[in-house]
């Protein structure tokens, strides 16, 4: 009766916590972020890139989503087997949907440079996918999956 038993990998692990939405609490998502990824020992490049895009997306909630007395919600899920992240932020304000920054003109007035409004650039870079989607009654939830290796390591 020797049977082969399946061996487990480490279970998922996740946790969602709702902020103020003031810079502290955006600063408290990035440092809860970095906190739960290296307590449940996901890789170090995966733990990076998800502080950057927590951080990110935790400034927007708070400067692009704010509505007078309503937090946002930061969501991590960690699995481990799959060496995924998955990174969701919810704000208050649906109508205000993300959106990349045109490019800047070629050639164009050096008064057309901007310092600002590139975050979301630099979560598509590191994310496999991002997505945003429909939070009820009138907010919206930014999701972000990373796995390792970062999208431009794979080999094909």
């Amino acid at each position: 009766m020797n049977r082969l038993v399946p061996q487990l990998g480490p279970p998922p692990c996740g946790f969602s916590q709702l902020l103020s939405s003031t810079r502290r609490g955006a600063r408290l998502a990035r440092l809860l972020a970095v906190s739960a990824l290296q307590s449940w020992g996901a890789p170090q490049d995966l733990t990076e890139r998800a502080e950057l895009v927590v951080a990110e997306l935790a400034a927007n909630a708070v400067a692009h989503g704010y509505a007078p007395g309503r937090d946002f919600r930061l969501a991590l899920h960690f699995e481990p087997a799959a060496g995924l992240v998955r990174v969701e932020v919810t704000d208050a304000l649906g109508e205000r949907l993300p959106r990349f920054p045109r490019p800047l003109p070629e050639g164009g007035p050096s008064d057309a440079l901007r310092t600002g409004g590139y975050g979301l650039m630099l979560v598509a870079a590191l994310a496999d996918h991002w997505e945003t989607i429909p939070h009820p009654p009138g907010g919206k939830t930014v999701r972000v999956v990373l796995t390792t290796p970062p999208p431009g390591d794979r080999r094909t």
